[in-house]
């Protein structure tokens, strides 16, 4: 099995695309909603490293989301963007505050110390562009943190724990906006986490069709079949692995587009 990275949503409109940098650099990763994630399921999954996501929520509320206190014990690399790092600064003795400085889209952060998640991409002193999107900051960090960049609007703006691994970042580095940002994923996951890259849809896909193949046996399969992306997908696959032993079902509600429920037929 490939080495892994598991990815904590926590509601952000772009947690997707962390997931796919990561698979493009070689890596397999699995997004889990922060509400179903729990000191088990880590184990169960067995990732070498943790992506902690952006969400819209606010730490300093109560009942806002949280990751498990138990991963900050499991000695794994862990990687906070945005409210990723709000949350993992205040569970780790913190704080986070309301500011009426808000960053909202392209800023600069200047890199103030050397980090390897900065390794081979940004120089201490230099003047970095990234997209910001987040009204709270954090404000004073937990033991074991130091600051490795600052932006004008949040002075903690990128922050290491190097011996627990643990790195925060108030931007995103996801998004195109932050022309570096695929670099510092890569360094977290490669350098920090030790992830080999050696993983591939192909290797993937081939590695499920046979997982369905002995599963299903001489059984028969039957697919809910709703036009979307999603479940074409699906039947698609399952399709390739079992043939025939596959029946589709589809149900033309006539609330599809023109010409749409034929298309869904047609697959």
């Amino acid at each position: 099995m490939a080495d892994s990275i598991l990815i904590i949503d926590f509601g952000s409109q772009v947690t997707q695309l962390i997931a796919r940098r990561v698979r493009e650099s070689g890596i397999y990763s699995e997004i889990h909603p922060f509400n179903k994630v729990s000191e088990d399921s880590i184990k169960d999954f067995d990732p070498k490293g943790v992506i902690l996501s952006g969400g819209p929520a606010s730490v300093t509320e109560i009942g806002t989301p949280r990751a498990p206190d138990a991963l900050f014990q499991m000695g794994l690399p862990v990687l906070g963007i945005c409210y990723g790092q709000q949350t993992m600064v205040q569970q780790l003795g913190g704080a986070v505050e309301p500011h009426d400085k808000r960053e909202f889209g392209r800023a600069s952060v200047k890199v103030t110390a050397k980090c390897a998640l900065f390794a081979g991409t940004w120089n201490r002193g230099s003047e970095e562009q990234v997209w910001m999107s987040h009204g709270d900051r954090v404000s004073s960090l937990p033991n074991g943190f130091r600051v490795i960049g600052a932006s004008e609007g949040a002075p903690f703006a990128a922050i290491a724990d190097d011996e627990r691994k643990f790195y925060g970042v108030q931007f995103h580095p996801e998004v195109v906006h932050t022309p570096n940002g695929t670099a510092l994923l890569r360094n977290f996951t490669h350098t920090i986490a030790g992830c080999a890259g050696d993983w591939t849809m192909t290797a993937f896909k081939e590695r499920e069709i046979d997982r369905v193949r002995r599963q299903v046996k001489d059984g028969r399969i039957i697919c809910g079949l709703s036009g979307g992306v999603d479940s074409s997908v699906v039947a698609v696959l399952l399709h390739e692995a079992i043939g025939d032993q596959l029946t589709c079902v589809f149900v033309d509600t006539g609330m599809m587009r023109e010409g749409e429920a034929d298309e869904v037929v047609g697959l």
